[in-house]
């Protein structure tokens, strides 16, 4: 396994992925790896001229790749809903984009930035496509958590954190909210007989801007792997034949066990109905009693 590189990749071509917060981070070269083995590849991200500037990367890498740029901001759930409106056809769902370590502050809708982001607006998202999912044979969801996970609680009486933020804790409930959702949405997959791999990934410590160091930034690529190094977990996860549902693929490949918590059945339906609650979407073709 840990001969495994991005050449390794199958052919692409024919189907399409979503990734979102591909313009930058690990998610550029996952999308470049994505459209590099045929795949149509959207770039979902906020910034129309950082999402362009992506795009622009991509073809210079890969000419001739089908790529393309669509605005999508997941702290606002009506560009969510208008994102996957305008998707056609989908395979592939990378829930990329993250924040991390912010300051409290509330998406559009009032959600606690961290969460509302890293969370609700991929739940949110992965809902809305499923339809487009499920009517692809071997469609596949992998969606980025972090080691940081074990760090995470979820305390539904206190979903806002208005009674005591910290910026790590919040960005480890995030991670363990993106770790049940995972696990959840592969065991609802099942029961319904749908044909969808959910499965979720950790990149390691990677040189992004996803933590701000002012002007120390520059120094962070000296101690850490490179973004290209910190895609193969959610490329592997998104590609290769070998991977289950439910599965958790780490840095050098390595199949992770989630937390005691991550792994919680009745905490994972407990999140599920309240993310559904606060969105109001429903995944209706696997929902179950």
């Amino acid at each position: 396994m840990t001969a495994w590189t991005p050449a390794s990749m199958p052919d692409l071509t024919g189907k399409t992925a979503v990734v979102t917060g591909a313009n930058s981070g690990i998610g550029l070269p996952t999308a470049l790896e994505l459209a590099r083995h045929g795949a149509r590849v959207v770039v979902a991200a906020r910034s129309a001229e950082k999402g362009g500037a992506a795009v622009t990367r991509i073809l210079s890498d890969v000419p001739g790749a089908r790529v393309e740029y669509a605005r999508l901001d997941l702290a606002d759930l009506a560009s969510v809903r208008e994102f996957a409106a305008g998707v056609a056809e989908v395979d592939l769902l990378v829930n990329n984009a993250g924040i991390g370590m912010t300051p409290r502050r509330e998406t559009k809708d009032g959600f606690e930035l961290q969460f509302g982001t890293n969370h609700l607006g991929h739940f949110a998202l992965t809902g809305l496509l499923l339809p487009k999912l499920l009517a692809r044979a071997g469609a596949r969801v992998v969606t980025v958590s972090s080691s940081a996970h074990d760090m995470g609680k979820i305390d539904f009486d206190d979903l806002g954190l208005e009674r005591g933020y910290s910026r790590f804790g919040a960005y480890g409930r995030s991670k363990l909210a993106n770790l049940l959702f995972t696990l959840e949405l592969q065991r609802r997959a099942e029961k319904a007989g749908a044909g969808l791999i959910s499965a979720a990934s950790h990149p390691g410590t990677t040189a992004t801007n996803i933590v701000k160091l002012g002007p120390l930034q520059p120094l962070f690529g000296l101690f850490f792997q490179s973004a290209e190094q910190g895609a193969h977990p959610s490329l592997y996860a998104a590609t290769s034949p070998a991977i289950r549902g439910g599965e958790f693929v780490g840095p050098k490949l390595k199949i992770l066990t989630p937390s005691e918590t991550a792994r919680s059945e009745e905490l994972a339906r407990r999140l599920w109905d309240v993310s559904t609650e606060l969105t109001g979407v429903r995944f209706e073709e696997i929902t179950y009693s």
